[in-house]
């Protein structure tokens, strides 16, 4: 177990050679050009500014022995020219994934010694890089994956519309691999019907999985096309089916009972437009929970993993993304 005061936390050069053993484990890639041979180059000086009069000192810079073009290890990632040293975001990072209900970006910028709006948009960038691009298929032969929707809107998450006018409020719906843990989850935008459902359904869970839901009528007639279906009727008390305990939704209802807690008790508001990215965050920390044996520092490596190839910039934080 590490803790905050390991020196990659601590010191620059130390986090950015934690960085380049994760990305380079065979030694610098050429970012542009995808090509292994380079040369390091010595520590270099940038323009001039006020901040920096003698120019800041740039470390870690690589020369493409193919294309000639420098870079560092951060090029082409979520944190491509920050200004924030790279000790920063890997702390950062450590302090998100480890907080099982996630950190306001308030406790961040005290944290961190960065102002609120750096944290936040800091934040924002770790999460983008904690989002899921693989593209497969939950399941398989053998495996359960359970299916349930849940509701978000005005600092407010509820489990029925009944509770709750559904004006103004977001649809989840989250997926539950039990066999590897896994979970995923949309802001559900369409109209809940069968049609949209089966949208969904086929092409995220692997059709030999058995398929478990409640009682909601959009899943019965996609869930004829897996190996099973298994519904339970939550409208008349049942959440475990007599001959088959096995028979249940109780691992998505404890998946929403996380993110709930986390969204009304650290997050308390959070727009629409931003909605995506939270709820990547918390498939991010429950598809690698240490119930599935990864601890703190494995799972901050896996996020940091995750920070290639997904440049965000400032503006698109405040655009409306939907998995």
């Amino acid at each position: 177990m590490e803790n905050i005061y390991a020196p990659r936390f601590q010191n620059e050069d130390a986090a950015r050679e934690h960085l380049e053993a994760l990305h380079w484990p065979h030694g610098p890639v050429c970012p542009h050009c995808e090509s292994a041979d380079a040369k390091r180059l010595p520590a270099q000086r940038g323009r001039k500014t006020k901040a920096h009069p003698e120019g800041a000192l740039r470390k870690g810079v690589v020369q493409c022995n193919a294309c000639r073009k420098q870079y560092t290890v951060t090029v082409g990632t979520v944190f491509e020219r920050s200004k924030v040293p790279l000790h920063k975001w890997l702390l950062a990072t450590h302090l998100i994934v480890s907080s099982k209900k996630g950190i306001s970006a308030h406790q961040l910028h005290r944290t961190l010694g960065v102002t609120y709006k750096t944290a936040w948009f800091m934040a924002h960038r770790i999460r983008e890089a904690m989002t899921d691009t693989s593209d497969t298929p939950m399941g398989g032969e053998g495996a359960d994956v359970e299916v349930d929707e849940t509701y978000y809107g005005k600092n407010q998450l509820v489990r029925t519309p009944s509770r709750m006018p559904l004006r103004n409020m977001n649809r989840i719906v989250s997926l539950v691999d039990r066999k590897t843990g896994r979970a995923t989850s949309i802001v559900f935008t369409d109209t809940f019907n069968a049609e949209n459902v089966a949208k969904l359904l086929y092409t995220r869970v692997d059709r030999k999985s058995r398929l478990l839901t409640d009682e909601a009528q959009a899943y019965k007639k996609p869930g004829t096309q897996f190996a099973k279906h298994v519904h339970v009727a939550h409208g008349r008390g049942e959440y475990v089916k007599r001959d088959d305990s096995t028979a249940r939704t109780n691992t998505i209802e404890g998946f929403f009972g996380i993110f709930k807690r986390g969204m009304r008790g650290i997050y308390q508001h959070c727009g629409q437009q931003h909605l995506a990215r939270y709820l990547a965050e918390f498939d991010f920390r429950y598809s690698n929970r240490s119930g599935l044996g990864i601890n703190d520092a494995e799972r901050a490596d896996i996020a940091l993993r995750g920070i290639s190839g997904k440049r965000l910039t400032y503006r698109r934080t405040n655009e409306a993304r939907y998995a």
